[in-house]
């Protein structure tokens, strides 16, 4: 059955493109992806640990010229992938685009609508199989749970590009909310609630600086976001805030055939209600990834990839986290670190082909959230292994 929901999208998304394709003043892009994938011992994907085709990947996006000056920008997408974020349709972004500055030192663009977040790295182009350097981003930064509130918010945002001396600055600014459905309140929070999560608003602001003539770039990024949680008169959960605040800082070094980039993040989360009207919980988070690519030949490249998390940076390895649940939540929720090698080869300039491995210890990045999944995620150490085969057009 998930089979032909899957063919039926892409025969919707393509059904789209035919009006897009007679326009001339309309650019159109669309991908495909169908991939394997295996999280033995975890409930990363499902709950059984079992080979999955839930790697799915569509995508259609498409840009309008309303002027020079003015456009209209959308990507629409389907996506699979078990219990890392909700399967189906969804709107990646919808805005209008306006380049309103332009002199020898300065470009700027506003943006309107659901727009996408352009301030870490790999954020801007997460959305799209060919562009991300692996298949599973490092869960540390680019957490799966939260993929759709993280790609993109319907507010305003603006970007300014500026060049001296000192070499090219690209400031970011944006603030908005995102849709929270009833699928993602439980990926975040658990799987028994049945009130709502809604996202009040994001804030993030950030700043890239790349050293004239230089091959390093150096970034910084701060968010600051509050969720609030409706909860039902018949459930065991209580009305809740949830305040999330990080900072991050990274960079990257890029050669002709080499790539080195790393982000470090602090995050500050703080709980108000949801377990009893009046808990209160704060705590500080930590993570980070180092990531190398090699380009062995130019259809063939190489990853090594570093990925480390906790959730309290003044619990490490999850002791305190055991013992304030009685032991029935164990240590290794309270972090997660892992290895991860893969190559991808391009078989056509259209085509491409990626495989890789996840070596895991600690499931503190696995969903839910709040309410841990304490079934599924019976075991210290796991695996991950993904292939996918991806076409874009």
């Amino acid at each position: 059955m998930n089979r032909i929901k899957q063919w039926c999208c892409i025969a919707a998304l393509l059904g789209v493109s035919v009006p897009v394709w007679a326009a001339n003043n309309i650019e159109w892009h669309g991908f495909v992806a169908q991939g394997l994938i295996r999280a033995q011992d975890s409930g990363f994907v499902n709950a059984s640990g079992e080979l999955s085709a839930e790697l799915t990947e569509l995508g259609l996006n498409s840009r309008y010229s309303l002027t020079p000056s003015l456009h209209i920008a959308g990507q629409l997408v389907y996506l699979d992938g078990g219990n890392r974020y909700p399967s189906g349709l969804r709107l990646d972004y919808l805005l209008l685009d306006w380049y309103f500055y332009n002199s020898p030192d300065w470009q700027a663009n506003a943006y309107l609508g659901r727009f996408k977040n352009q301030h870490w790295l790999y954020s801007s182009t997460r959305d799209v199989p060919f562009t991300r350097p692996t298949i599973v981003l490092p869960q540390s930064v680019y957490f799966d749970a939260f993929r759709d509130i993280a790609v993109s918010s319907d507010g305003v945002a603006l970007q300014a590009r500026h060049n001296n001396a000192l070499g090219d600055f690209t400031f970011n600014w944006g603030i908005g909310t995102s849709p929270v459905s009833a699928a993602q309140g439980k990926l975040v929070l658990g799987s028994d609630i049945a009130g709502d999560l809604k996202l009040d608003f994001d804030h993030q602001a950030s700043m890239v600086w790349q050293p004239d003539l230089s091959h390093f770039s150096y970034g910084i990024v701060l968010l600051d976001s509050n969720f609030s949680y409706h909860a039902l008169t018949s459930e065991h959960y209580f009305p809740a805030d949830f305040g999330v605040r990080r900072i991050m800082l990274s960079v990257r070094y890029q050669l002709e055939r080499w790539e080195f980039s790393s982000e470090l993040q602090q995050e500050r989360i703080d709980i108000s209600g949801f377990f009893s009207p009046l808990f209160q919980q704060g705590s500080i988070g930590q993570g980070g990834y180092v990531l190398a690519q090699f380009r062995q030949t130019p259809r063939l490249k190489w990853f090594a990839m570093l990925d480390y998390s906790v959730a309290n940076k003044d619990d490490r390895r999850g002791k305190k986290l055991s013992a304030s649940s009685g032991g029935v939540v164990p240590a290794y929720f309270g972090y997660q670190q892992s290895v991860a090698v893969g190559a991808s080869f391009d078989l056509h300039d259209s085509l491409r082909i990626s495989a890789e491995a996840h070596f895991v210890e600690g499931t503190g990045r696995l969903s839910p959230v709040i309410l841990p999944d304490l079934v599924a995620n019976q075991h210290k150490y796991w695996q991950l292994y993904a292939v996918q085969l991806m076409y874009r057009f």
